[in-house]
């Protein structure tokens, strides 16, 4: 298939202008899943919108795998185009249906299975553990559009077309926006079905969307003997991103388990600023799905040096837009707080917290593009370790010491974590291109 772009060639600066506009409008749509429904359960529980964060670590690892497997096979397909082997690149897209299905199919069973323990462990309130597991169950067990939404998105990304998943992020927001109240307070004749009619919206719109890109997604399964080397290859690519989306997960379960100790509407206000933090970072995430095939395919070709540039160029246009976002966080923060709660002590607590947060979000671009380009260079090693240094031994222990000293002093957790990862991830990036290029990003296939 004719790629649009030619990655060894184009303006980067061009390329961006081209590639990010189409993901940034999918994701800022894609952010309206979260946002639409926390908004409408606002307004109608307090509990059902402390269930939404409670639940929001799940439906992260949940987007983890699909999206991780996803990039697995995007960068796998990139590197055989810049290699020119265009049939190795399409026998990896044919691989990513089937491996969607069992993906699904292992989490929903899971997720049924375990919810109501999730559920205790995480609060304490009958109400909230309730609603836990009503919207938890619906939207993992028929999450099987958002897998095969998210590998036909990333097959179709890799060959430089942007637009068709933002049409398809469209329509399945505009499902889920206009669902939404309809299935929550009972319209035309409806039953209000409260938090549950949020979770079948959403999982409606991953369906829709899912349907739009499964034509120029779906590729023919290659032979069975073919899968071992194919799934090793995915897998070894994809992995590091699902570890770094996974790791989410478990920060926020820790962080969520810190802040209970304080009181409900602690965890609320983290629930409320990962709302907001999915819109704002559009951006970054834009600049994370553009440059995997760009760095990918140059580094096929062993071009080292532009694979640098292309980095620093996609800092220096993340640090531009993310310094956006911490200006809103500094000078807002009670607007953005009131748009889903009236609650004064979640007000009172999350005002401070967006103050500090926001201090956080200029060194999180290269923090969180780092390991990106470590994936794409066939570094798996050094994007997990940046990874696990950001979620594991930074985040939950800084979050434990620092609520040592109080509700106040936890938030500053955020900041130093980004800069401290920051400092290793430049460490690790002025190695790049001092030793010998190999072409070792997939194996041979």
């Amino acid at each position: 298939m004719k790629k649009e772009l030619d990655f060894s060639r184009d303006s980067i600066w061009g390329m961006i202008l081209k590639l990010a506009p189409p993901v940034m409008a999918a994701q800022l749509i894609q952010a309206l899943y979260n946002i639409v429904d926390s908004f409408f359960i606002g307004r109608c529980s307090e509990e059902g919108l402390t269930a939404l964060s409670i639940v929001y670590p799940l439906q992260l690892l949940m987007i983890a795998l699909a999206v991780g497997t996803g990039v697995g096979i995007n960068t796998a397909m990139s590197f055989h185009f810049g290699m020119k082997k265009e049939k190795h690149a399409h026998e990896a897209a044919g691989v990513g249906t089937p491996l969607a299905f069992v993906m699904w199919l292992i989490f929903a069973l899971t997720c049924y299975l375990i919810m109501p323990a999730y559920a205790n462990i995480s609060t304490d309130s009958p109400a909230v553990q309730h609603h836990v597991v009503t919207y938890g169950r619906i939207v993992c067990v028929f999450s099987f559009g958002l897998f095969f939404e998210s590998i036909w998105t990333k097959v179709i990304q890799s060959e430089g077309n942007m637009r068709l998943p933002m049409a398809a992020q469209i329509v399945g927001a505009a499902v889920n926006i206009i669902l939404d109240p309809v299935l929550i307070f009972g319209c035309f004749g409806l039953p209000a079905l409260g938090v549950a009619g949020a979770a079948v919206s959403t999982v409606t719109g991953q369906i829709a969307a899912a349907l739009i890109v499964f034509r120029k997604g779906y590729y023919r399964s290659p032979q069975p003997k073919k899968y071992p080397a194919y799934l090793k290859n995915i897998f070894f690519l994809g992995t590091p991103n699902i570890l770094m989306q996974s790791a989410y997960t478990f920060y926020i379960f820790g962080l969520n388990l810190i802040l209970s100790t304080f009181s409900d509407q602690a965890v609320t206000v983290l629930g409320l600023y990962y709302k907001w933090q999915t819109f704002f970072f559009i951006p970054l995430g834009a600049l994370q799905t553009c440059i995997v095939p760009m760095i990918s395919y140059n580094y096929a070709q062993q071009e080292t040096k532009r694979c640098r540039t292309i980095m620093l160029d996609s800092f220096i246009a993340g640090a531009v837009l993310m310094g956006m976002g911490t200006l809103c966080f500094l000078l807002i923060p009670s607007q953005m707080i009131r748009f889903f709660s009236s609650d004064s002590e979640v007000m009172g607590i999350g005002v401070h917290a967006f103050h500090i947060i926001g201090l956080s979000f200029i060194p999180m671009v290269s923090s969180l593009l780092f390991p990106v380009f470590f994936q794409a260079v066939g570094q798996p090693f050094k994007s997990s370790a940046l990874t696990l240094i950001r979620t594991v031994f930074l985040f939950v222990p800084l979050g434990w010491l620092f609520s040592r000293f109080g509700l106040y002093y936890f938030w500053l957790t955020y900041p130093i974590t980004e800069l401290l990862t920051s400092a290793v991830g430049f460490a690790m990036f002025g190695r790049f291109g001092k030793n010998r290029h190999k072409h070792s990003l997939t194996a041979d296939t």
